[in-house]
C-alpha cells in the first residue's frame, strides 16, 4: 500500500519516571500527540470489539498540575464520583460551558495557555473476553477534547491532540488477557492544541466520542482503500483496492473476484451521486479479517472552471453542519445522525460541509447510504487570532510559524486517511478560518500527494494557490454575479489570477441564519443556476447551538452565550440554525427547502411547465398532481402526466381539465412516486400555485356618523371625537391604536451587523413614537383625522391621513401617509397596531401561509386559507425578535371567547399577532422571558423592511428594503358578537 508522504515524528512512549509525574510540559508542545499509531481507514469487520463506553470513574480540578498517582491499576477511586462516556463534563455537572465565535477566552499568547486549566480525571476497568483469538489489540479514541493522556494498568501509552479525530494505540504487550485491566485518562480544557480549534461553538471538554477496544487477529488488515471510479463514457466502473496484506475482494452483484492491488474494469455500473446514492455491496478478506464494504463508483474532477460529479456539471446546494445536541453537546448518537441527514434531504439540500472538523465516522457512512455530497473539513481553524493580527507576522499564528507545520499536516493526515473510502466526500478542505501562510500549503501538498483524486477547498486563500477551487463566504449576490461570469476583481499576481479564474468556485457560507432570517435566498441560487462556474452554495448553519436549559421556575429554554456566566462570549451568536436547539425546522429551512427545489414548476390555468435541476437523474421519481381549492374547500384533484425529464431539462404539458371558479387557487405538487430512504411516498418535492382572477375588495361606506357623548360612531367603529383615536370595533374594546413603524429588531439589524440598522433607528427615535392629531374632520359620513408622526429629538417623521367610512356592520379605515425630512435609512415597518381583548386567541387568514414570511423570505409560503392559534404564529427564536409576520392577507379572523373580528384588506397586507406587544418583545433575552398580558396585539402592515442576513453577511437588497415613501392602504373591519 502507498506510504503517505508525512508522518510526524512521534515518540512511543512518555517518561514515567517521579520526576515526570506532574510534568504538563506537553501542554504547549506545538505537537501534544505521542505514542500513538498511525492513521488508517475507518472499517466494520468481523474482528472483535469491546466498546468501552459507559460509566467511567470521575474527578474534576481546576488545574492540570497534578499527580498521576491515579494512574496506578491499584489506585482507591471509590471516592469520585463518575460520569458518562462519551460526554462533556460541562454537561455533567462540572464547570460551565463557554461560547466564544472568534476570541480565544484566554490570552493569546502560543502555544501557551492559562494555569487555571480545568481538567478531568477518568477511570475503569474492563476484561478482555475469554474467547477472543487475537495476535493484537488496539485502544482506539475518537474523540478527546482537547488534549489526553492515557494509562492502561499503570503504564502510559501516549498523549491525544486534536480533539474530533482518531487515536489508537497499541496495548498488545500491556494488556491482560486473564485479569481485570484499568484504563486511566486525564483530559484537559486548555492546550496548545487549543489554538487550531477555535471553531465557532461552545467550548466543552472530555472524552466525547467512542472508546474501543479493538482485537486484531493474525493476518488481519491494518489499512486499506477502495479506488472505485466511474468512467462516463463507456458507463463503467474501474475498482481498484490496496491493503497492506493479501487479500481479496468480492462484490458479488457484480461476480467480482479480484485480489488486491489488481485493477478491475466492470461494465455497466450503477454511479453513485447524492441523487442515486447506490452501493454495491463487498467484502475485502484477509487470512485473519473479513471487512464489510460498500461501494460507490463515482469519479471527481474539474474540467475547466467546472466542478464535475461523473462527468457532468454539479451544483451543491448546501449547508454547514456541526455536531450538536442540545442535550449532549457534541456527544451526536446515530439516532440524531440519522435525523439530520433525513432533515437535509427532505428539505432538498445535496450537500454538506463537515464545519469546521471531520464528524463521526458513522456520519459520513450515513451520508453514503442516504446520498449527500460532502467536504470533509479538517479539524482546524484559528478563528482567535483575527481579532489579534491574523493578516500579519504575529508570532505564533500557526498558518505561518514553521513551528505548527506537523501539527497542522498531521491533522490533514489523520482527516484523509480515515475517511478516504467514503464516496459521499467529494471534496477535502484545510480547516476554515486559519488566515493563509505556508504551512497551509505543506497541508494542501501532502493532501495532493496522497490523493489526488478529490479536489482541494479552503476559503481563505484567496489566490487559490494552494487549493482546486476558488471559494469565499458571504460573498454579495451581485459579487457572486461577477465571479459566475469570470470577471471579479483580479489577483495582483497575474499568474495566479489567470489560474484562479479557470478554476470553480464554492460560496462555502452564506445566507447567515442567524435569528428572523436569511433573506434573499432565492437572489442567491438564481445566480448559481446561471453559471456553470459556480458549484454551489453552503449556506451557514443547519442548526442552532442553545443547550437545553430551565428556568427557576422549570420553564424549558436553550441557553446561549452568556447564559453560563461567563465573562468573555459572543452571546446569541450561536443561535444561528435553519432548524432550531431542538431539531424541528426553522423558517430559514423551510425557506431553503422551496429555494433549493430541484425541479421548478411553472403553472397556468392550461398548462404545467417542468424544469429539472436535477444533476444525475431524471424526474421519474417524482409524481404531479393538481388540486383546486376555494376558501379553503377543495373542488377537485387529479393526477398530471409528466414524462420524465432529463437532467438540465424543461418539459411542458397540458393540464387535466379542472374547474377554476373566480378567486379559486391552483396548486400542482411534485411528489415523490414511491418509497426512499429518505421520505415517504406523497412528500413533497416542490410546488407551483396558479390563482384564478379574484374581486378586488371595496370600501365599505353610506353609513352616516353618529355622534354621542363625545364618542363618534361610524358604522362599527368607536372613535374618540377629541382626538379621532379607535376605542371600540362593536363590542370589542380596543385599548391601543395607532401608526406604527418599529419592529423589534431582528439580529440582522443589529449593531454586530455588516449593515446595522438598529443604531440609527433609535437615534432617530423609530421605537418612541408621538403621534400628534392635527384635526379631526366630521362628514356625514365619514371621518378625517390627520396628524404628524414624530420621534423625540428629530424632524423626521410622517404626515398621515386617516378616513373612516362604514356601513352597518363595516368600517374601512384608509391609511396616507407622507413622509416628512430627509430620511437616509429603510423603516423597520409601516403600519397600524391595535390591542384588542386576549378573548380572541384564534386566528384564521386567507393569504401566504402557513409560515412567516418577508419581503426577501417568500418562497415556501403559497395562498389558501390557514388557521391557528395565536400561541402557535410566534416563532420561538432563541433571542427574541421580530417574528410571525403573515404576507399578502387578504383575510384575517381573529376569534375567541363567541367574538369575532374580521379583517379585509385592501388589497393585500401584512399582518402580526401576538399576545404581547412588540415593546415587551423587544426587551426579551429568552422565550420564557414573554409572558402573555392579557391582550391581542393586532399589526396590519403596508410592509416590513426585508431580513437580509447582515449578522454576518450582505443586507437586504434593494428590491426588499422598506424606503421612507409614501404609503397608501386600507382595510375593512368587521364584527361578530356572539
Amino acid at each position: 500500500m502507498t506510504s503517505p508522504a508525512f508522518t510526524p515524528a512521534l515518540p512511543a512512549v512518555l517518561p514515567t519516571d517521579s520526576a515526570a509525574r506532574f510534568d504538563t510540559s506537553y501542554l504547549t508542545d506545538f505537537l501534544p500527540r505521542r505514542g500513538t499509531l498511525a492513521p488508517r481507514a475507518w472499517a466494520r469487520s468481523d474482528a472483535p470489539e469491546l466498546s468501552l463506553n459507559g460509566q467511567w470513574a470521575f474527578r474534576y480540578a481546576e488545574r492540570a498540575d497534578l499527580p498521576t498517582d491515579f494512574a496506578e491499576a491499584a489506585y482507591d477511586d471509590g471516592d469520585w464520583g463518575s460520569i458518562p462516556v462519551p460526554a462533556h463534563w460541562q454537561l455533567n455537572g462540572h464547570g460551565e460551558p463557554a461560547y466564544t465565535n472568534r476570541r480565544f477566552p484566554f490570552p493569546v499568547d502560543p502555544p501557551h495557555i492559562p494555569h487555571e486549566n480545568p481538567t478531568g480525571d477518568y477511570r475503569r476497568s474492563f476484561e478482555v473476553p475469554p474467547d477472543w483469538d487475537v495476535e493484537r489489540m488496539l485502544l482506539r479514541f475518537d474523540g478527546i477534547d482537547s488534549v489526553g493522556r492515557v494509562w492502561l494498568n499503570g503504564v502510559e501509552l501516549g498523549i491525544t491532540s486534536g480533539s474530533r479525530l482518531a487515536s489508537e494505540f497499541d496495548v498488545t504487550e500491556i494488556v491482560r488477557r486473564d485479569a481485570p485491566n484499568v484504563i486511566a485518562v486525564r483530559v484537559h480544557q486548555w492546550s496548545s492544541a487549543t489554538y487550531l480549534e477555535d471553531q465557532d461553538m461552545w467550548w466543552l471538554s472530555g472524552i466525547f466520542r467512542d472508546v474501543t477496544l479493538l482485537g486484531r487477529p493474525a493476518g488481519a488488515i491494518h489499512d486499506h482503500w477502495v479506488h472505485a471510479d466511474y468512467d462516463h463514457v463507456e458507463g463503467a466502473g474501474v475498482l481498484r483496492v490496496e491493503a497492506d496484506v493479501p487479500a481479496r475482494i468480492t462484490i458479488p452483484a457484480l461476480g467480482i473476484d479480484a485480489a488486491v492491488g489488481q485493477t478491475v474494469r466492470i461494465p455497466g455500473v450503477r454511479p453513485w451521486s447524492a441523487e442515486d446514492p447506490w452501493l454495491y455491496d463487498g467484502e475485502l478478506a484477509s487470512a485473519g479479517e473479513r471487512i464489510a464494504l460498500r461501494i460507490g463508483f463515482r469519479t471527481v474532477a474539474i474540467v475547466g472552471d467546472e466542478f464535475r460529479v461523473n462527468g457532468v456539471r454539479t451544483l451543491m446546494r448546501g449547508v454547514n453542519r456541526h455536531d450538536i445536541d442540545a442535550d449532549t453537546g457534541r456527544v451526536v448518537t446515530e439516532e440524531r445522525m440519522r435525523h439530520d441527514i433525513l432533515l437535509m434531504k427532505q428539505h432538498n439540500i445535496n450537500a454538506v460541509r463537515t464545519s469546521h472538523y471531520p464528524p463521526q465516522a458513522r456520519f459520513l457512512e450515513l451520508c453514503d447510504e442516504l446520498g449527500l455530497w460532502v467536504i470533509d473539513e479538517c479539524d482546524l481553524e484559528t478563528h482567535g487570532f483575527y481579532p489579534v493580527d491574523w493578516f500579519h507576522e504575529l508570532a505564533g499564528n500557526p498558518a505561518k510559524d514553521p513551528r505548527w507545520r506537523d501539527a497542522l499536516v498531521d491533522r490533514m493526515q489523520r482527516l484523509v486517511e480515515r475517511d478516504k473510502n467514503r464516496p459521499s466526500v467529494i471534496m477535502w478542505s484545510l480547516g476554515n478560518e486559519c488566515g493563509e501562510g505556508e504551512n497551509l500549503g505543506a497541508m494542501a501538498e501532502w493532501a495532493h500527494d496522497r490523493d489526488p483524486s478529490r479536489p482541494l477547498h479552503y476559503e481563505r486563500d484567496w489566490s487559490a494557490q494552494y487549493v482546486d477551487v476558488y471559494s469565499r463566504m458571504y460573498t454579495t449576490q451581485a459579487d457572486l454575479e461577477l465571479i459566475g461570469r469570470g470577471e471579479e476583481e483580479p489577483w495582483p499576481d497575474a499568474a495566479l489570477d489567470a489560474s484562479r479564474r479557470g478554476k470553480p468556485f464554492v460560496l462555502c457560507e452564506y445566507a447567515h441564519s442567524m435569528g428572523n432570517g436569511p433573506g434573499g435566498l432565492a437572489d442567491y441560487q438564481a445566480v448559481f443556476e446561471k453559471h456553470p462556474r459556480l458549484a454551489g452554495g453552503f449556506v451557514w448553519e443547519l442548526f442552532d447551538h442553545g443547550l437545553r436549559s430551565r428556568t427557576e421556575d422549570g420553564r424549558e429554554f436553550f441557553a446561549y452565550g452568556g447564559d453560563f456566566g461567563e465573562a468573555v462570549h459572543d452571546s446569541n451568536f450561536i443561535a444561528d440554525g435553519l432548524a432550531f436547539s431542538d431539531g424541528t425546522p426553522g423558517p430559514g429551512l423551510l425557506e431553503l427547502k422551496a429555494v433549493y427545489a430541484p425541479v421548478v414548476l411553472t403553472v397556468d390555468a392550461h398548462e404545467l411547465t417542468v424544469e429539472s435541476r436535477y444533476d444525475h437523474g431524471d424526474t421519474s421519481g417524482l409524481a404531479f398532481t393538481a388540486r383546486v381549492e376555494l376558501d379553503g374547500v377543495e373542488l377537485a384533484r387529479a393526477s398530471v402526466d409528466v414524462p420524465p425529464v432529463a437532467p438540465r431539462s424543461r418539459m411542458t404539458t397540458t393540464l387535466p381539465e379542472l374547474p377554476l371558479p373566480e378567486g379559486a387557487v391552483l396548486t400542482v405538487s411534485a411528489v415523490l412516486a414511491a418509497d426512499t430512504s429518505w421520505a415517504d411516498a406523497g412528500h413533497e418535492v416542490a410546488w407551483a400555485q396558479h390563482e384564478a382572477a379574484r374581486p378586488a375588495p371595496r370600501p365599505v361606506a353610506g353609513a352616516p356618523v353618529r355622534r354621542g357623548d363625545r364618542i363618534l360612531s361610524v358604522g362599527p367603529a368607536r372613535l374618540r371625537e377629541r382626538d379621532g383615536a379607535l376605542i371600540a370595533l362593536g363590542g370589542l374594546e380596543v385599548t391601543a391604536f395607532g401608526p406604527d413603524m418599529w419592529r423589534a429588531v431582528i439580529d440582522n439589524d443589529r449593531p454586530f451587523s455588516w449593515a446595522p440598522k438598529e443604531p440609527r433607528w433609535r437615534q432617530i427615535g423609530l421605537h418612541l413614537p408621538h403621534f400628534r392629531v392635527d384635526d379631526v374632520a366630521v362628514g356625514e359620513a365619514e371621518v378625517v383625522t390627520t396628524g404628524h408622526l414624530g420621534f423625540p429629538g428629530s424632524d423626521l417623521g410622517y404626515r398621515i391621513e386617516q378616513r373612516w367610512t362604514g356601513a352597518d356592520d363595516a368600517v374601512t379605515l384608509r391609511i396616507t401617509a407622507d413622509p416628512i425630512g430627509a430620511w437616509d435609512i429603510e423603516l423597520p415597518r409601516f403600519g397600524l397596531r391595535l390591542a384588542l381583548p386576549g378573548t380572541l386567541d384564534r386566528v384564521e387568514w386567507d393569504g401566504l401561509g402557513p409560515g412567516e414570511a418577508y419581503a426577501d423570505s417568500r418562497s415556501a409560503v403559497r395562498l389558501g386559507r390557514w388557521s391557528a392559534s395565536v400561541a402557535e404564529l410566534q416563532t420561538p427564536y432563541a433571542y427574541p425578535q421580530e417574528n410571525g409576520n403573515r404576507t399578502g392577507v387578504r383575510r384575517l379572523l381573529l376569534s375567541g371567547d363567541g367574538d369575532a373580528l374580521e379583517v379585509l384588506g385592501h388589497s393585500e397586507v401584512d399582518a402580526t399577532v401576538r399576545p404581547w406587544s412588540t415593546e415587551a418583545l423587544d426587551a426579551a433575552a429568552h422565550p420564557t422571558d414573554l409572558v402573555a398580558d392579557g391582550l391581542t396585539w393586532l399589526n396590519l402592515d403596508a410592509g416590513q423592511n426585508g431580513l437580509g442576513s447582515a449578522s454576518c453577511g450582505p443586507q437586504a437588497l434593494p428590491s426588499s428594503r422598506l424606503l421612507a415613501g409614501r404609503f397608501d392602504y386600507a382595510v375593512t373591519f368587521r364584527v361578530t358578537a356572539g
